[in-house]
């Protein structure tokens, strides 16, 4: 298991810091062009909101990317976030035996 020790960055967080920057856009304009609400913008970009596959392809098209490349970086962070939230759950789930799940058995 991967034991980070910090959050990955939300997809949120790139498009704010790096990408509306860089294409010197507006969120108001990125909404614009993504076809959704000027909200739905300003709740991805302040990471209240994931990035849904929906989303993913509009942004993929508006930023020549993929939408993979957006549902991976949210995935990073719902696995993150759910390992946070149940952590000491995980940690009481005991694995099976190998040879219990071997096909030769």
């Amino acid at each position: 298991m991967n034991q980070r020790t910090r959050r990955p960055t939300h997809p949120g967080a790139i498009l704010r810091e790096d990408l509306l920057p860089a294409a010197g856009i507006t969120q108001a304009q990125l909404a614009e062009r993504l076809g959704v609400s000027r909200r739905t913008v300003s709740e991805i970009l302040h990471e209240y909101r994931p990035v849904t596959t929906d989303v993913a392809h509009r942004l993929a098209r508006v930023f020549r990317t993929t939408p993979a490349f957006w549902l991976r970086l949210q995935e990073a962070v719902d696995v993150w976030d759910a390992f946070q939230a149940r952590k000491n759950e995980y940690r009481q789930i005991r694995p099976l035996r190998e040879t219990a799940c071997s096909p030769e058995s």
